[in-house]
Parts: C-alpha cells; sequence; structure tokens
C-alpha cells in the first residue's frame, strides 16, 4: 500500500502511481468507481493490438485478391 497525494493539473485531478506499482508507461488502464471511498485500476486487455494484426491481414488478402481491378481504376 501506498499513500499518494491528490494534486490539480488544469481541469484534472491527479495521482501519480509509484515506480514499483507501475505497469508501463503508456499503458491504457481502465478506471472503476467501486463505490465512494475505491477506485479500481486495471490494465487493458490487448485485444486492440490483434485487431490491428487481423485488420492488415484482411487488408494485405484484399489487395492480393482484386489487384488488377485495382490496378485498372488507379490509371483511369
Amino acid at each position: 500500500m501506498s499513500i499518494q497525494t491528490i494534486f490539480q493539473a488544469g481541469n484534472s485531478q491527479v495521482v501519480t502511481i509509484p515506480k514499483s506499482m507501475l505497469f508501463k508507461t503508456g499503458q491504457k488502464v481502465t478506471l472503476e468507481k467501486i463505490d465512494a471511498d475505491t477506485i479500481v485500476i486495471k490494465k487493458t486487455s490487448a485485444p486492440a493490438k490483434k485487431s490491428t494484426t487481423e485488420f492488415k491481414k484482411w487488408v494485405k488478402e484484399v489487395l492480393e485478391e482484386d489487384a488488377e481491378i485495382l490496378e485498372e481504376l488507379a490509371l483511369r
């Protein structure tokens, strides 16, 4: 457990996460307010990266399958 102080930064209230508890700089997290005294911070799962990989695979397939049509359209 760590006691931190909430401070003002612009229009937001901010609390720092000690390095020993930090997931990873830049990591997306979800915040959930359980009750008036409890906020839970969790790492987001990583399906976005998987979706990006699937999307790239799909684009590659479409470009390969429709190469002739796309080339003809590009020449018009």
